[in-house]
């Protein structure tokens, strides 16, 4: 495969990163964030592939992140969704559990999958076939895409060039931790020269990766708190971003309101609510994650701030009808 039928898009924040193959049936692997969709479609209209001649969109899972553009693709021009079926089948039957928008809360509008994905699935683009391979641990039904004669990888998720998938316990399940170890041994046995995120840079070192993320889940094995903070952190970091920062005086309500954060507070930690806070507030400065600016605390990472008006919307899959998307 020519490199140029590859093309990897580095996304800012609240945006996951996304890849666009090139061939003579297109995909596009993920969609970024929902207040992005018009910004996803230019890229790959600028990359030389039309909406209308893509063929489907995969997705590796379906956070908000990598999904949000999945709406304004299907309603538009009617893009069939491909994703692993587990959770196809949450979406589909518009649970309010779906990609975890409720818990998380995070607005994501109402999608289709068209295509239930399983373990060895292929996806043939026409010159090269994918294989698709659950690799649960970030969620149950994350999947990454490999070609095996170009050797590169699509790893959503999983592991990235200097970090790893946050893991929900709550949502996921205690033995997240093991299935991310269980799919990492797996990619390890993999021929892969190219490696694509869902957030950072292109994988350099892909099998180094492997290794870093192994080393880093077993030791959250021993200090399960790790995997907590690593979580917590992350999605209030996310939601500041989202926000585009928090007043101090709307905080303790925010929080309070959150089921994520009342899980880590009572079962991670052990905590009251109350109490987990000023801990949680203290870490995120303290780890460089956020700052006070004039008494709005705002993420440190670069991020593209999403309009409000989109924001306002607020829609999650508890809002979502029956018969939004039939596709």
């Amino acid at each position: 495969m020519k490199k140029t039928d590859i093309i990897f898009f580095e996304r800012k924040f609240p945006s996951a990163n996304m890849v666009l193959v090139k061939d003579q049936h297109p995909i596009l692997i993920d969609t970024g964030f929902g207040s992005d969709a018009l910004e996803t479609e230019r890229l790959i209209r600028e990359a030389g592939i039309s909406p209308e001649e893509l063929h489907m969109i995969v997705n590796t899972h379906y956070h908000s992140d990598h999904v949000g553009g999945n709406f304004h693709f299907q309603q538009n021009f009617g893009t069939r969704i491909a994703a692993h079926k587990w959770e196809a089948d949450l979406i589909n039957n518009r649970d309010r559990e779906a990609c975890s928008a409720e818990w998380l809360d995070q607005p994501l509008e109402p999608y289709h999958v068209g295509l239930k994905l399983s373990d060895r699935d292929e996806i043939h683009t026409g010159s090269r076939t994918w294989q698709v391979l659950h690799t649960p641990g970030h969620t149950l039904g994350h999947i990454s895409l490999y070609e095996p004669e170009a050797e590169v990888l699509i790893c959503g998720d999983l592991f990235h060039s200097n970090d790893v998938g946050w893991l929900n316990m709550f949502r996921e399940g205690v033995s997240a931790i093991q299935r991310s170890l269980d799919s990492l041994d797996r990619l390890s046995k993999l021929r892969i020269q190219q490696a694509y995120s869902g957030h950072g840079p292109q994988i350099e070192n892909p099998s180094a990766a492997i290794d870093a993320a192994r080393g880093r889940f077993e030791k959250w094995i021993s200090e399960p708190e790790k995997i907590a903070w690593h979580g917590c952190k992350r999605i209030f970091s996310y939601t500041l971003i989202i926000k585009d920062g928090m007043a101090k005086e709307d905080i303790d309500d925010y929080l309070l309101s959150c089921g994520w954060f009342q899980d880590f507070a009572r079962y991670s930690f052990e905590l009251q609510p109350e109490e987990f806070i000023p801990i949680l507030l203290n870490e995120l400065i303290r780890s460089g994650a956020a700052s006070w600016q004039d008494d709005r605390l705002v993420a440190n990472t670069p991020y593209q701030a999403p309009e409000k008006k989109w924001m306002d919307r607020n829609i999650r899959p508890k809002d979502w009808e029956p018969q939004d998307i039939l596709i």
